[in-house]
């Protein structure tokens, strides 16, 4: 992958055998990235960014004002997300199996050993994440499948650091970013469907819009609610 600088901003560029350029900002800090046709020279791409300068530092501005979730301490009355709804965390000590528990429509609970560091509690509640999700991601997966006529033959969840989910076509493998327990359902489901639509076509382009334009006529809308919610701590994106 290359890049060049126009002005204080960094664009990466990547070459791939499509038919035209493709600009993409993304969240949460505003990553220039430029999709291009393999024989495009770069002056073509420094002069097409220049056009578009007002547009990328637009988009930017937008990235700096969302809101940021400062790094979790794991303690009574903290703040923790799970599929969109906001939560109090309550912490209780004990020697029994740790685990996490959603009491009522404001409380998380976490049961842990009295001894845990915040690095263990951590890995406590990623842990059930990660169990949640996989409840919920095969049925979202059945109906897509269904929907686009295509087999998803393996899926999996882990913390990405640099997008919400990925897709490999070869293997049609679909992995699911584990910040995506925290976010609303229907975002879960975006994602999904996204990467899903890799398996009809591989690149970004007009094919790929127009599908997920007929199986999710809202996914802008819902793109957008996306990356407006509360980020981790943590510098990724998609």
């Amino acid at each position: 992958m290359q890049s060049f600088n126009v002005g204080n901003i960094s664009v990466e560029v990547v070459k791939k055998n499509i038919k035209n350029i493709h600009l993409a900002v993304y969240p949460p800090n505003g990553k220039v990235r430029l999709a291009a046709p393999e024989g495009v020279n770069d002056e073509t791409l420094r002069l097409f960014t220049i056009s578009k300068l007002a547009w990328i530092k637009k988009q930017q501005k937008q990235f700096t004002l969302q809101d940021r979730q400062s790094e979790r301490n794991y303690v009574d009355r903290e703040t923790h997300y799970f599929l969109g709804r906001r939560y109090l965390l309550k912490v209780i000590a004990n020697s029994k199996a740790s685990k996490v528990e959603i009491v009522n429509r404001s409380t998380m609970v976490l049961y842990t050993k009295p001894d845990h560091t915040t690095l263990q509690k951590h890995n406590i509640i990623n842990e059930w994440y990660r169990t949640e999700l996989k409840k919920i991601i095969p049925p979202l997966i059945d109906k897509w499948e269904k929907e686009m006529g295509v087999q998803v033959e393996d899926w999996g969840v882990k913390q990405m650091k640099t997008k919400w989910g990925a897709c490999n076509i070869k293997a049609k493998r679909i992995w699911i970013n584990l910040e995506l327990a925290k976010k609303p359902e229907k975002c879960l489901d975006y994602i999904i469907a996204h990467e899903m639509i890799h398996l009809l076509e591989r690149h970004h382009n007009d094919v790929f819009l127009a599908y997920m334009n007929k199986f999710l006529p809202n996914w802008k809308n819902i793109k957008s609610e996306l990356n407006k919610l509360p980020v981790s701590h943590i510098d990724w994106d998609y």
